[in-house]
């Protein structure tokens, strides 16, 4: 059974599991994965225990301020997991992207693999992308600031972001909009910042916040969320490799 800890927000923890869901359509109910999503939403807010306006991070999280507002959102996470773990999961996902700067210190606790969604996002981009490729990142600051994509994607591509701008303007509006249940207004806000990493000529685009592709493909087909060659969607690359390791 797959554990998913979602809440991180409701919207991408129910957009993760509608992916799951489709991409693994049965005849038959009984054909479905098996799976339990624990909308964990009372976890403190990442961004804002990360502080993202903090620029030495590593100081800030030894720091004691900054190091209770890391245990607080650690320890909601291992308890989250822990209550997946009991309900006899095989493994677990987590479709929030600024969550997994707790990464490695979580899986230290949770004796069950975690799966790590930026590892997996690097894993489908080797077979979509050369080599030294520039790729655009939209993300919370927190997940900018704290470099939870620029661990695996440093050494073979070049991670473009959006200027200052349009992450006050576009980016964190429509994460907020999406939030809000307000897709329309995120859909809207949102493409100033992505037709700034199309002219900073990024092959393809990471929505390293799992409410941008809710905003991005707003009333889309699933069929055009798959068939997308500019954007990388982690929700949907996430819920691909959750199903491969089921199936083992």
């Amino acid at each position: 059974m797959i554990g998913i800890l979602g809440g991180m927000g409701t919207q991408a923890g129910l957009d993760f599991c509608n992916k799951l869901a489709i991409l693994n359509r049965g005849k038959i109910d009984q054909d479905y994965p098996l799976f339990i999503l624990y909308n964990k939403s009372n976890i403190p807010g990442r961004p804002e225990s990360i502080g993202i306006h903090t620029k030495n991070l590593s100081k800030k999280k030894n720091n004691k301020v900054g190091k209770k507002k890391y245990s607080l959102v650690l320890n909601s996470l291992i308890y989250g997991c822990q209550v997946l773990k009991k309900s006899k999961c095989k493994f677990i996902v987590i479709p929030c992207n600024t969550a997994h700067y707790w990464y490695d210190d979580l899986q230290k606790k949770i004796n069950l693999p975690i799966v790590n969604m930026p590892k997996e996002v690097l894993n489908y981009t080797k077979k979509k992308c050369k080599k030294n490729s520039s790729i655009g990142l939209l993300a919370t600051e927190g997940t900018l600031n704290t470099g939870v994509y620029n661990k695996f994607f440093d050494k073979d591509y070049r991670l473009i972001f959006p200027n200052s701008f349009n992450q006050n303007n576009s980016v964190n509006k429509a994460i907020k909009f999406v939030k809000m249940g307000k897709i329309k207004a995120a859909s809207r806000v949102i493409k100033p910042a992505i037709n700034y990493l199309i002219k900073k000529k990024c092959k393809k685009i990471i929505l390293g916040c799992t409410e941008l592709p809710i905003a991005i493909f707003a009333f889309k087909s699933f069929k055009t969320i798959k068939s997308s060659k500019i954007f990388l969607d982690p929700n949907l690359i996430l819920a691909n490799s959750a199903m491969n390791k089921y199936r083992k």
